[in-house]
């Protein structure tokens, strides 16, 4: 597997990178690994670095945006945070991969079991925890297909959530970055939602959030 190249990543279009995505992912799923040399890497990379995608996640121990894409260095931009929650500092960090370092897509990803996600469920309150856990209170807020057991017990409830956090993120990073939707709205870059299966190691992508 070549190490990424400003001349390799400019051909990459936003619609290739997702394929990307997803062909890693298989092979994360079928323990399978692509034949690279990190160590090379490291020494190719030392100069300059040439994503093509920036990812957000979550910061489980299980959910490593490297291993389930099967990428390797200066390969993808990685923004872990409990619960994969937007702030203004993502949201920059977000706008430095796709304007400066020329990134083709933008992935929110959000895992099964997410304890952030019961967090806020169970509206706990711990320190500065409380303050990340009100950005996902507008998700439970807007799961309206459970009218009982509204908490982390709930498996249902709690899946819900998670993905109408995903989908809610990716609605605000179009609205809240005129950098990054003028990009998308010009197909220079890709965005899409998608949720990480804990127990499988899949990640499905949301059809309804995909723009390539």
């Amino acid at each position: 597997m070549r190490t990424l190249t400003k001349e390799l990543q400019s051909e990459i279009t936003p619609k290739r990178a997702i394929e990307i995505l997803r062909e890693g992912n298989v092979r994360f799923m079928n323990n399978l690994k692509a034949n690279r040399n990190l160590l090379q890497q490291v020494n190719e990379t030392s100069d300059g670095q040439h994503p093509f995608a920036v990812i957000l996640s979550c910061i489980d121990s299980r959910t490593s945006a490297e291993l389930i894409f099967d990428q390797g260095l200066g390969d993808v931009f990685s923004v872990r945070i409990a619960g994969n929650i937007l702030n203004d500092d993502i949201l920059g960090s977000m706008e430095f991969a796709c304007k400066v370092a020329g990134s083709k897509i933008v992935v929110v990803l959000g895992h099964t079991k997410c304890g952030a996600i019961k967090g806020a469920c169970d509206d706990v309150e711990l320190g500065n925890l409380t303050t990340l856990l009100s950005k996902i209170k507008p998700a439970v807020l807007a799961e309206t297909s459970t009218p009982n057991n509204r908490n982390s017990t709930n498996e249902t409830f709690v899946q819900n959530v998670a993905e109408i956090n995903v989908k809610q993120t990716i609605e605000l990073i179009k609205q809240k970055s005129p950098i990054l939707n003028e990009m998308i709205q010009k197909n220079q870059i890709g965005i899409v939602g998608g949720m990480h299966n804990i127990s499988t190691g899949e990640v499905v992508f949301y059809e309804d959030t995909l723009i390539v």
